[in-house]
């Protein structure tokens, strides 16, 4: 396996396009905006101008687009990946979604002799740089198995989920406990900054013990330097957040920190903040 195709090169995409070049993959990609990835076409990629071209004669297709609509528009339109994958290719989803998407996208991927995956991620921009993302799927074993070099090109924990649908149920459960630990720093750090002592003191006091956390170590320090640009964009962390609700609603489950960090987010988005990092929280508590 070794021709890939890639559709969705944004903020983590890029990354994840290079990483598999890395490791010795001719990768062709497709995203709605080229001149956004000429570095990446510079650096070897082959473009192609819709993902009908993208799909054709590739190995494996991976996509890692923003909403679900965009994964009905890749997958099931009349030129979409299921229409256009030649059989016995992997088709990989690394974005999030709901479960019920991707077992819809396993069952016709099964129809039409094509392996469908649903294998989203967690590590934002910095894993997708450094290829330690964590990668959660969901589908047939044997699928799995097949794809693991390519998985091991991205990430570093990659876990095998269950039947189709388990990997993205598993990416819920990864934004439902990112929701309360994001809302941890940025209460922690206003609640300092409010009775007047040093953030970073503070930070470095309790980061080391049972308050430390991947967001405080990764996320606090770009907000003390106000950085709140995209690592994850703050308007796809509300779909997410909004995914998970629905699938617990399903299940009849009351997360109750989860709706309210997500009507915080919603709020922030009203503001017209949407396009800045989920790190953007912060601005929710400033006075």
């Amino acid at each position: 396996m070794k021709k890939i195709g890639f559709i969705g090169v944004g903020v983590m995409g890029k990354s994840m396009v290079r990483n598999l070049m890395k490791n010795g993959f001719e990768v062709t990609i497709y995203t709605r905006t080229k001149s956004k990835v000429e570095d990446v076409i510079s650096e070897g990629a082959i473009w192609c101008d819709d993902v009908a071209a993208c799909s054709k004669g590739q190995d494996a297709i991976i996509t890692i687009v923003g909403y679900p609509k965009d994964i009905d528009e890749v997958y099931f339109g009349e030129e979409g990946i299921l229409n256009s994958a030649k059989s016995g290719a992997y088709v990989i989803d690394m974005t999030t979604t709901s479960p019920k998407q991707s077992i819809s996208i396993y069952n016709k991927a099964k129809e039409k002799g094509l392996f469908a995956l649903d294998a989203p991620v967690s590590g934002g921009d910095v894993g997708a740089k450094n290829g330690t993302l964590s990668i959660m799927v969901g589908g047939d074993k044997e699928a799995f198995e097949a794809c693991k070099p390519i998985f091991k090109s991205l990430g570093k924990n990659i876990i095998y989920e269950g039947a189709a649908g388990a990997g993205q149920h598993t990416k819920m459960a990864n934004q439902i406990a990112i929701a309360g630990a994001i809302a941890g720093v940025v209460e922690a750090m206003s609640y300092a900054k409010s009775v007047g002592l040093d953030v970073q003191t503070m930070l470095d006091s309790i980061s080391q013990g049972a308050a430390g956390s991947w967001q405080m170590t990764n996320m606090a320090p770009r907000i003390l330097k106000g950085d709140l640009d995209p690592g994850f964009f703050l308007k796809h962390f509300i779909k997410d957040m909004g995914i998970a609700v629905d699938e617990a609603d399903d299940v009849e489950l009351n997360l109750e920190v989860l709706k309210n960090v997500l009507n915080m987010y919603k709020k922030l988005e009203e503001q017209g903040l949407g396009d800045l990092g989920t790190q953007a929280l912060i601005k929710y508590y400033e006075r």
